[in-house]
């Protein structure tokens, strides 16, 4: 039996709150916008919000490079109004969890621009700086955004790391005064009253103070940094020093980013007697449906997802917690990925199918902004329509290769995959600028916003908004959906996604069918008394005979 904790049985809601709600019509998402739309969550039934970064910043990378972790951007206003917004969340029983980002902090933080000013600088070492290496880089890491990981610096003559953009310099965790920097930071902010935190990319810390070369894939520009300065051992003696300076001290739910980790990774971040993290988001799933790079698909196999998540509930069972998670800032909008554009109907089911087959697993749900809509992708229809870094510089390098992709490729790929598809205003109403702002908005609204909307959809019993409220139900009255074991059957079914939840005399069979067809399937027979507990279609006729599951149709049922 697991211990309960209240992580594992809570919702959690993340928003990126440059996008969320505008409430002064500058066009930009903000903490009062946030603050206005607490009952909203309240109602579809989620227990935490965690916020993207809403700190000071030059927005190089949209927040993810903070100049000051102790003062706001003003852009979404100012800690009286996070303060407010805390007090209003914590009055109507929600936490809030914040990122925390401190792999890297912007080029224009204090320390940095005390770091650059000279090699004797008290600062220097807060960062990692490298003599050139033949007249060259270091060595031959590239940045996660393009480019070399490396910049050159004309006052001093040596090269910084940073394995994101130039102006997101990588802070020295080797040094300890950097880490006493980030954990009084972080207990500044737990004395604040925060829940918890979100950690971005928290496997980065540790980097091998050797910095040798990475080995360069075929078509690649430059070597391969991950082997070298991510989850290395070494990470866990900062995350246990992390623990015990801070997170032992108050009640959180902490949850790191930890892209490339596998299960003995997870089990070290997130293990029960570790004294690290409550849970990881890993990316296996992501990871497998890429071909080469994050820019181009392989075609969708369900076979290949089953064992991914049959590989992480059954390998994490009773050693360490699961996140489940469809979407976050980062990824495209879950519809579009599996179900492409079809019918407006089928986008509605499959939306209700993917969430019912993910959410009822054993985890700590989270739900992204809109995909409670099953709000999708955008279709930017030129390169000027995006604003994502990552984005715009994966489009001028892959097209200006030799041997390079089409503009129109890279175009469509951008569509289907860039991280500007789950940025898009979220669409509150059929009103002007889906009723997000009444000022120009920081990045298109998407075009389908007169159709999918919350304003249609709350009251809408058949609705996205209405299935993700029951589910969100579900999860509160029935402890099988939180603590029950979890067994995936038939694994090998190319159309479908069967398991089983059981927790003392309590048992699920949750079946959701992948495809736009007619699936038949037999229930198993210690099912055939079940009753039906949620279904995405009208009616549901169950007889001891073979089901045929419809197109993208979901069920769980339920027996005690």
């Amino acid at each position: 039996m697991e211990t309960k904790k209240w992580w594992k049985e809570a919702v959690v809601y993340q928003i990126y709150p440059r996008s969320f709600m505008d409430s002064n019509g500058d066009g930009i998402g903000d903490l009062n916008g946030i603050r206005q739309k607490l009952d909203y969550l309240k109602e579809l039934g989620v227990d935490v919000i965690w916020i993207s970064p809403f700190y000071k910043s030059p927005m190089f990378d949209n927040g993810y490079d903070i100049s000051d972790y102790k003062d706001i951007n003003p852009e979404f206003g100012t800690m009286a109004d996070f303060d407010a917004l805390l007090a209003d969340a914590h009055s109507k029983g929600l936490k809030i969890v914040v990122d925390l980002v401190v792999n890297h902090t912007s080029y224009e933080h204090k320390w940095f621009l005390e770091s650059k000013k000279n090699k004797t600088n008290p600062y220097r070492n807060y960062y990692i700086w490298k003599d050139p290496k033949n007249g060259k880089e270091p060595n031959n890491w590239g940045s996660c955004f393009s480019g070399p990981a490396w910049k050159y610096d004309e006052n001093t003559k040596q090269y910084y790391l940073h394995l994101f953009t130039p102006e997101q310099p990588d802070l020295n965790w080797e040094n300890p005064q950097v880490r006493k920097e980030v954990f009084d930071m972080m207990n500044w902010w737990c004395k604040k009253g925060i829940d918890g935190f979100r950690m971005d990319v928290i496997g980065f810390l540790n980097k091998d103070q050797n910095f040798p070369d990475g080995k360069i894939a075929p078509g690649a520009l430059y070597g391969d940094f991950v082997p070298f300065s991510v989850n290395r051992d070494g990470v866990h003696d900062y995350i246990k020093e992390m623990h015990r300076e801070v997170l032992s001290k108050y009640d959180l739910l902490t949850v790191g980013e930890c892209s490339s980790a596998k299960i003995e990774d997870a089990l070290k971040f997130a293990g029960y007697e570790r004294n690290e993290l409550n849970m990881i988001f890993q990316f296996e799933r992501i990871d497998s449906e890429f071909e080469g790079s994050k820019w181009f698909e392989k075609p969708f196999d369900l076979v290949t997802l089953k064992k991914i998540m049959n590989k992480w509930q059954t390998q994490l069972d009773g050693k360490a917690w699961n996140t489940l998670f469809w979407e976050n800032h980062d990824q495209p909008r879950i519809v579009s990925r599996y179900n492409g554009d079809s019918s407006d109907e089928k986008q509605v089911l499959c939306a209700k199918m993917l969430a019912t087959s993910l959410y009822f697993q054993k985890g700590t749900p989270y739900i992204y902004q809109g995909q409670e809509l099953g709000m999708t992708n955008n279709h930017f229809k030129k390169l000027e329509d995006f604003r994502d870094i990552e984005s715009i510089n994966a489009f001028n390098e892959l097209t200006s290769k030799k041997d390079g992709v089409s503009k129109e490729r890279m175009m469509y790929c951008l569509n289907r995959v860039s991280r500007d598809n789950a940025r898009t205003p979220m669409q509150w109403s059929a009103e002007k600028n889906a009723g997000f702002s009444s000022g120009s908005p920081w990045i298109g609204v998407n075009a389908n916003y007169k159709t999918i909307n919350a304003q249609n959809q709350i009251n809408d019993p058949n609705s996205v908004y209405s299935y993700f409220k029951k589910i969100n139900q579900l999860r509160k009255t029935n402890p099988v959906i939180v603590y029950g074991d979890f067994e995936m059957l038939d694994l090998e079914n190319r159309d479908l996604l069967v398991y089983t939840r059981k927790l003392d005399d309590k048992k699920l069979l949750i079946i959701t069918n992948f495809t736009g067809g007619n699936v038949k399937y037999k229930i198993p027979d210690e099912f055939s008394a079940a009753k039906i507990m949620l279904g995405n279609y009208d009616s549901q006729e169950k007889s001891s005979e073979d089901l045929i599951l419809r197109p993208y149709e979901a069920l769980v049922f339920y027996k005690d």
